[in-house]
């Protein structure tokens, strides 16, 4: 299983850059694996536009949020999204207690990623090297 953190998923959303050519090209040579992200990636997400919306106070203005809002739902809905689940729960306390220092939301897509034994691909090393046993890597070099 392959799964994708923030920074993949929106060069995915945002067709046409070299960056996007270059990553579906090596998503669709590993097409035998299952392909998706977290949940975790998933509320980040929604969070970013649903603060965007509620930042701006003229309606007409709101539009272009509603519109990226709905866009992600078409988005996330041809995607796997792995769940946050009481493996995943467990794993992040046990890595808390065990003082992994990292965003909680990184580590929470992190331990979904162990639980699911997928390589995380993520342009976030400095953070996700933190995570033991984490298999990560960058797609988008």
């Amino acid at each position: 299983m392959i799964l994708l953190d923030s920074d993949h998923l929106t060069v995915l959303k945002y067709r046409g850059s070299e960056r996007f050519v270059r990553l579906t090209m090596r998503l669709q040579a590993a097409a035998d694996e299952a392909i998706g992200t977290t949940i975790v990636n998933v509320e980040e997400q929604m969070r970013g536009w649903l603060a965007s919306l509620a930042k701006e106070r003229a309606v007409p203005r709101q539009v272009p949020a509603y519109l990226e809002l709905s866009l992600l739902f078409e988005f996330f809905g041809k995607l796997h999204v792995a769940a946050f689940d009481v493996d995943a729960a467990a794993r992040f306390q046990a890595l808390r207690a065990a003082a992994v220092r990292i965003g909680t939301m990184d580590l929470k897509a992190a331990c979904v990623a162990l639980v699911n034994k997928a390589v995380f691909l993520t342009a976030n090393r400095r953070d996700f090297a933190k995570v033991p046993g984490l298999r990560f890597e960058n797609w988008l070099d």
